[in-house]
């Protein structure tokens, strides 16, 4: 390539030389006569030139491929080509524009330096505009796959789709760095400092995409699960089940990746070695230090695959009513009904009792006690109960009764037993009867609210 480019620079001196002036071959500027300053200006006036032509045609194949009766990939693929070509136009411009410099230039001159120095340039800008294109190529099929993800009834796709556009993206990065490192012909000084860069850039390329997938995956398994739904037991097993694994798995990647980075220096590896002939005593210390720790992980395992407590569960933790919020790789996090957050490890819910309102089933029985005068007419509670309940929206229609549960020396107790759907619809249904009763005693049984009685006997003497 460099002997052509001097070759059609030396004919084109030659040209000039014979329609210009007869001074026209004598330096002007330094070592450069007036003909190669016009070489120049002609290499960057062609380029000028290239690259309109080209933004030119690409426009105009973009503009008619919109307006076609049935568009289709080939606008995109224009668009994609455009900024690429413009690069590799404006290098190999530049190259050419610099040719009759290297002619000239004598090695005392600084001939060696330019001369590396506009090979480095046309290397590196091959190999950035070819990753560019890689790029845009990458988002041009990207977007086809989303069109039609969007025409498939699966939701699955619009979450698959990013990952092979991530992907693809990735494996353009990798394969640029594994192919264009070797054409920049990088000094033997600095190549393992390069090695080391590009080594620990793919193991980072490689953690983002398996992140990406975790998480795509993880969005494809919990969309298929309603947790908004009255009965949301199922959803629930799984959004725990998947929430925990895909943590772990984030924690696992993210250790071996800064592992693997850490083992590409070789004083990290004497460090490791140095570490493990003392594996005994930093055993014992690290077991100490970490038995938290390793007790939080496998209670985490336990509760992804047992599932004593599950994303969303009601439970009565610590005298506190509230909804599992979030559990993580250390906590489970509960939010209380006041809006309060109560953060416990994930060893409680191994350790200890509590309260799983929602353990096989949302639906709760709710109770409501009331006491009242032994006057008061129990069946007339129970029509009045009948109506209360089964007018109530709350109610799911499964089971109400009222018994009379307790007595002592005052009054009796009436237990009112009724169902709902979960536990904060049984909140509100528990306060609603509740109310509605003791407004019928008040209305209908007033007397019946209970009472003190007292009995005087004899008379009162008088003075007193």
């Amino acid at each position: 390539m460099d002997t052509i480019f001097f070759r059609l620079t030396e004919l084109l001196e030659q040209w000039l030389a014979r329609i210009g002036r007869p001074d026209f071959t004598s330096p002007w500027l330094g070592p450069f006569s007036g003909a190669d300053l016009c070489v120049v200006a002609i290499y960057l006036t062609l380029t000028v030139l290239v690259n309109a032509a080209i933004a030119l045609l690409l426009h105009t194949k973009r503009k008619a491929a919109i307006n076609a009766a049935k568009p289709g990939w080939h606008s995109n693929a224009y668009r994609m080509l455009g900024k690429p070509v413009y690069v590799l136009v404006w290098v190999y411009g530049a190259y050419l524009a610099a040719t009759p410099i290297l002619i000239k230039l004598r090695p005392e001159q600084g001939l060696t330096t330019f001369r590396h120095a506009m090979d480095l340039l046309l290397e590196f800008g091959v190999f950035i505009a070819v990753i560019w294109f890689l790029f845009r190529a990458t988002r041009v099929l990207d977007s086809r796959l989303a069109v039609w993800a969007a025409r498939t009834p699966s939701k699955s796709d619009d979450f698959l789709v990013p990952l092979v556009g991530t992907a693809l993206r990735a494996t353009a990065l990798v394969l640029g760095l594994i192919l264009g490192l070797p054409t920049l012909d990088i000094p033997s000084k600095y190549a393992s400092a390069v090695s080391k860069v590009s080594s620990i850039c793919l193991i980072v390329v490689a953690t983002l995409l398996i992140f990406r997938a975790i998480g795509i995956l993880q969005n494809v398994v919990l969309t298929r699960y309603d947790m908004t739904a009255a009965d949301n037991l199922r959803a629930r097993r799984v959004h725990t089940l998947v929430r925990v694994i895909s943590r772990i798995s984030y924690a696992t990647t993210g250790a071996l990746a800064v592992g693997a980075a850490l083992m590409l220096f070789p004083e990290v590896r004497h460090v490791g070695v140095s570490l493990l002939a003392s594996a005994g005593i930093v055993g014992v210390i690290g077991g100490f230090a970490a038995q938290k720790t390793l007790a939080n992980m496998f209670a985490g395992f336990q509760i992804a695959f047992a599932q004593p407590v599950r994303q969303d569960d009601v439970v009565v933790v610590e005298g506190e009513w509230g909804r599992v919020e979030e559990i993580t790789l250390t906590n489970v996090i509960v939010h209380i009904w006041d809006d309060r957050r109560l953060i416990l490890p994930l060893s409680y819910f191994i350790e200890k009792p509590f309260q799983n309102w929602t353990r096989t089933t949302s639906v709760i029985t709710g109770v409501v006690y009331i006491w009242v005068d032994y006057s008061f007419p129990v069946d007339a509670a129970r029509t009045a109960l009948r109506e209360i309940v089964e007018t109530n929206p709350l109610w799911d229609r499964r089971f109400w009764n009222l018994q009379v549960s307790d007595a002592n020396d005052r009054a009796i107790q009436l237990r009112v037993l009724a169902t709902s759907t979960d536990s904060s619809k049984s909140w509100d249904f528990r306060c609603a009867i509740r109310e509605e009763l003791i407004a019928f005693i008040q209305q209908s049984h007033p007397q019946s609210f209970p009472l003190v009685r007292g009995r005087l006997d004899g008379q009162c003497r008088p003075g007193t």
